[in-house]
């Protein structure tokens, strides 16, 4: 089965860092595309910022681009997400999402989330 584990939310004053893990189970990581995404409260589900099998491909949400960076260790099956510059606006669940070959924005399961305050 399909296990995706998130580690590292915490609350962090405006403008720290933070950054966030996903360890994968259950399939093999390096054919998959990764994502990251969030809810905040009262909002949808958002994609936040994804990559492709190899990690030489990523795409973001324009409300993080420049402040997040998302990597994979497909040595470790591990996701990351760097996030630095954060805003209360950042406040939410963060979500790490396996998605199809070769599509990024594609999520097919879910972990359970890390809670990400900034306050």
């Amino acid at each position: 089965d399909v296990q995706l584990v998130e580690s590292g939310g915490d609350w962090v004053q405006t403008g720290g860092s933070l950054r966030l893990s996903c360890a994968a189970s259950g399939f093999p990581f390096d054919r998959y595309t990764m994502s990251w995404f969030r809810q905040a409260p009262g909002k949808e589900r958002e994609g936040v910022a994804g990559i492709l099998e190899t990690g030489r491909s990523t795409s973001y949400a324009l409300s993080v681009k420049g402040r997040f960076t998302v990597s994979r260790d497909n040595d470790k099956n591990t996701l990351s997400l760097h996030m630095n510059s954060l805003k209360t606006e950042d406040t939410a669940i963060y979500f790490c999402a396996k998605g199809t070959e070769g599509v990024v924005w594609s999520p097919t399961d879910w972990g359970h989330g890390t809670q990400v305050t900034v306050s």
